[in-house]
């Protein structure tokens, strides 16, 4: 479709909860639960659970308001501190974190972050399945606990957090950020490149991104996306110094047409020092 009749995540209006209802909601008709929910979830859980990717602080860069792909980070990192460019969708996210009336109901996900940790200990130890169901409080608990800064940046500025200085990240997650505000290639270079400033020499990289998507809907909206394919992601990331550690690719399973990407890329990178 005509890129230039659709909408800008980051220039124009963008409903967070109604992004939120449509692909990450546990409602009947929410088709793109195997794709934005359980894909990304399996994935941080494999990686995070192999003890490679841990420390002090994570940054997290992503789209919308989304936590679900925070709940494997909090048993890793003691501080998550997260970005966004919209206020919405700091207030979106807020409001879940200091658990106010009307917050998004993510249980479905934390569910499901459970269930795949379970999963990996039954096979890892070969022990009997045990229900996990009590876990969930504890955990949505402590990703609450770490994930106490939403903060606002700015990507078209130098310095994306001026005045603001942070400290550097053993690790930085961004999940469809990428996707939604690059026109084409030399964007996605650029921000890859400010995302990468974040990170301490030898700092990780996870990267959760639709392929060969040109558009995406919420409501009657449709917004632009970048098209690119897993080739163009990891020569990418291998330009900026990353060293890949984890590439896993699944077609798309949905059927819909709120959006046309083909597959779901996860990329986990460390920086060569």
């Amino acid at each position: 479709m005509d890129s230039s009749t659709c909408k800008r995540y980051h220039e124009d209006e963008f409903d967070s909860r109604e992004n939120l209802e449509f692909y990450f909601s546990d409602k009947p008709d929410m088709v793109f639960r195997e794709d934005s929910l359980i894909f990304p979830i399996e994935n941080l859980t494999k990686t995070f659970t192999e003890g490679h990717v841990k420390g002090d602080i994570l940054i997290d860069l992503s789209s919308g308001s989304m936590v679900h792909h925070l709940f494997a980070a909090c048993d890793f990192f003691k501080h998550i501190i997260v970005l966004k460019m919209r206020d919405r969708c700091i207030m979106e996210m807020k409001r879940w974190v200091d658990s106010r009336t009307g917050a998004f109901d993510w249980n479905h996900a934390t569910q499901l972050h459970v269930d795949s940790v379970g999963k990996s200990e039954t096979i890892t130890f070969i022990t009997f399945p045990i229900s996990f169901s009590d876990q969930l409080p504890d955990k949505e608990g402590k990703v609450r606990s770490a994930l106490q800064h939403v903060v606002k940046c700015n990507l078209e500025k130098e310095d994306m957090m001026d005045p603001i200085v942070l400290p550097p990240a053993d690790c930085v997650i961004s999940a469809w950020l990428l996707d939604y505000i690059c026109k084409n290639q030399d964007d996605y270079i650029r921000y890859l490149r400010k995302f990468s400033s974040l990170l301490k020499p030898g700092g990780r990289i996870i990267l959760i991104s639709s392929l060969e998507m040109t558009y995406f809907k919420i409501g009657k909206e449709k917004f632009h996306a970048f098209s690119f394919d897993a080739d163009f992601a990891r020569k990418a990331l291998v330009a900026e110094g990353f060293i890949i550690d984890r590439c896993e690719v699944r077609k798309r399973t949905a059927v819909s047409d709120l959006t046309d990407y083909k597959a779901v890329i996860f990329i986990a990178a460390h920086k060569d020092k």
